[in-house]
């Protein structure tokens, strides 16, 4: 069995991401519904779902945002601080040898508890071999596809950092249920209308500064996820790992590679 993550962020996301309490009240299967809500709960079996529905027709992009109340100026300048970090994906488009590399930086200026959990999970290797197991109009990341990894940061939630910067695109985001539910599911932004996230405690940690474009071309054929669609079921994921994602959805883009630069 392949070591490594399997994301919920959307994408980064998985992107991805330990939650005892709703975001919003329901999941829903309707695409063309009015408004976009992101939510993160706990099962009996304390599996992490992270849920998307979004208004318009559907596309490929998603978990978008828009900074109404916070500059987008601030962010998207370059921060003096943070680290560089390369995703080497495959299965792009959900084709075997179609591989890309797009690039993170983190910003522990904007969110340091956040950016510090970030760059710990890429120093151990956590996201190697994930999949984004979850892609609606975008993807999230952040369950090991190694069982017995991902049950050593389940209950490891993280305290939360202030809504520095908006939801806007390209940036990266640990998905939350609520005040201190961050663990390792992230999403990312892919577009310019989620500011609505900034009151509900999403806080950005670092940004897509090259290979939107690959960002863009994870596998989203298979849908939303168990019991709600006839994707992964994150329970057997919490289970089984990428033993389960391979065999059962062997389209899913996955990360062969996330190194330091």
């Amino acid at each position: 069995m392949m070591r490594g993550s399997i994301l919920s962020a959307a994408t980064i996301a998985a992107v991805a991401l330990s939650a005892s309490a709703f975001v919003s009240p329901t999941a829903s299967n309707n695409l063309a519904r009015t408004s976009l809500h992101l939510y993160e709960r706990s099962t009996q079996a304390d599996e992490e779902n992270v849920i998307v529905s979004r208004r318009g027709a559907l596309s490929k992009v998603a978990l978008t945002s828009a900074a109404a109340m916070l500059s987008s100026d601030k962010v998207l300048a370059d921060g003096e601080e943070g680290r560089l970090i390369d995703f080497t994906v495959e299965n792009l488009d959900g084709e075997p040898g179609k591989t890309g590399t797009f690039t993170v930086k983190t910003r522990p200026d904007w969110a340091p508890i956040g950016a510090e959990r970030f760059e710990t999970l890429v120093s151990e290797g956590f996201f190697e071999g994930c999949r984004a197991f979850r892609v609606l109009p975008g993807f999230i990341f952040g369950i090991n596809g190694n069982p017995e990894v991902q049950a050593k940061w389940r209950s490891k939630n993280l305290k939360d950092d202030p809504v520095a910067v908006s939801n806007s695109r390209g940036t990266l985001v640990f998905a939350t249920a609520g005040p201190g539910t961050r663990t390792t599911q992230l999403f990312i932004n892919l577009n310019d209308r989620n500011s609505f996230l900034d009151k509900q405690g999403f806080s950005p940690l670092g940004q897509v500064v090259e290979g939107m474009d690959v960002v863009e071309r994870f596998y989203s054929g298979y849908g939303e996820g168990a019991p709600s669609g006839r994707g992964p079921n994150q329970g057997l994921i919490q289970a089984k790992g990428n033993e389960y994602l391979e065999s059962s959805y062997p389209k899913l883009s996955y990360f062969s590679k996330v190194q330091f630069k």
